[in-house]
């Protein structure tokens, strides 16, 4: 899954792709490394992020979607929001997955996701991204997210969505410490135990940072390092921004794995 951040303050790459022009041919380049997923978002969720209005989204997300939707209709489009109303019009304009960081809290947004047909990320999140890291505490960090999956899964499914079409993310960076962070990791087999397909994203992600020292433009080894992992679940799907890199790494390790 590719990042495409239609955003003027995200924590990697804020700015960048801002301009829909520049947007699409972020897009367009992720497509030639290999991904096969584009994540369209327009609201930032890095630590301390205020929320931007759902117009304001919409207007950043839905004319990159919907370009994308008429010049590739064989990619699958994700579009990064929480916000019912925007998940609609990204919808119609293409989108075929919202990838929701509240896990589908929005009442309408699960009804919404099973009308349209859609499939549905479902991330862990303790509290909102302009709160999140102000209490990372867990007892379990992992049996206490497994269970909160657990449970947004099944609210999911009785909602209407197939069981096929909800993905669960652990939600790394998301309210979590470091320890935390790398106990997920190292524990997505329990994770993927819950039957759904899962989805990592630690891409650039702080505690990469913490641990090595590295600026966020200098993290690939780091982000490559935590996607280890990956190659012991059976559907899974990394969200990232190097797309090629994460290709090449990940086909390597995989076949080393079947070797194995």
């Amino acid at each position: 899954m590719g990042i495409v951040n239609v955003t003027p303050d995200s924590f990697s790459d804020g700015g960048l792709y801002a301009d829909p022009v520049r947007a699409l041919a972020h897009a367009e380049a992720l497509l030639v490394e290999g991904a096969d997923i584009l994540d369209v978002g327009g609201e930032s969720t890095r630590p301390g992020a205020s929320p931007v209005a759902a117009e304001v989204e919409a207007d950043r997300v839905v004319p990159v979607i919907a370009a994308l939707a008429r010049q590739r209709p064989e990619v699958l489009i994700s579009v990064d929001t929480s916000k019912p109303e925007v998940a609609a019009a990204a919808l119609e304009a293409g989108a075929v997955i919202v990838n929701d960081v509240t896990g589908g809290d929005h009442p309408d947004m699960l009804p919404l996701v099973a009308g349209r047909g859609a499939a549905i990320v479902l991330m862990h999140m303790r509290g909102r991204p302009d709160t999140m890291q102000n209490d990372t505490a867990y007892a379990d960090v992992v049996a206490e997210v497994a269970a909160w999956l657990a449970g947004r899964a099944a609210v999911a499914c009785s909602a209407g969505v197939p069981a096929e079409r909800v993905w669960l993310d652990p939600g790394i960076g998301f309210g979590k410490d470091v320890a935390g962070n790398l106990r997920l990791l190292a524990h997505l087999e329990d994770l993927g135990a819950l039957g759904h397909p899962l989805v990592v994203g630690a891409s650039r992600k702080s505690f990469i940072g913490r641990l090595s020292g590295a600026d966020v433009g200098e993290r690939l080894a780091g982000s490559l390092a935590s996607l280890v992992p990956l190659v012991r679940l059976p559907r899974a799907v990394a969200r990232v921004h190097d797309v090629a890199a994460t290709r090449q790494f990940l086909t390597v390790l995989q076949a080393i794995a079947e070797a194995a």
